[in-house]
């Protein structure tokens, strides 16, 4: 069983930043591959960015965060991060965390607003 478990979302200001951390426990493996996900009331789960442990990225639909959203990984600890900058309106869903192929975390609200 793996547990996963998301932090790091709040409120801010249009441009401003927030840094996203999940951390993936329990039965976990050396090699694996976690995501950061996004959703909209009544829209389908999108992927944002996804990272394996050997460092490889691959982004959602990168038009919506090229350039303003970075994905790392701390593979000793099972943690990825997503540092966001430049946050734009449009930017506010819930994200969630993925420890493929199908452990979820709960999700944590992103709202950009003034």
């Amino acid at each position: 069983q793996v547990h996963v478990v998301e932090s790091g979302g709040g409120l801010v200001q249009p441009g401003g930043s927030l840094r996203l951390s999940c951390t993936a426990s329990g039965t976990t493996m050396s090699i694996y591959t976690m995501g950061w996900f996004r959703q909209a009331p009544g829209k389908q789960r999108e992927l944002v960015a996804s990272i394996t442990s050997g460092g490889s990225i691959k982004f959602g639909n990168i038009g919506l965060v090229k350039g303003r959203f970075i994905i790392s990984a701390d593979n000793a600890n099972h943690t990825i991060s997503l540092q966001m900058s430049s946050l734009e309106p449009e930017d506010t869903d819930v994200y969630y965390c993925l420890y493929f192929p199908d452990h979820w975390g709960q999700g944590t609200q992103v709202t950009v607003s003034s």
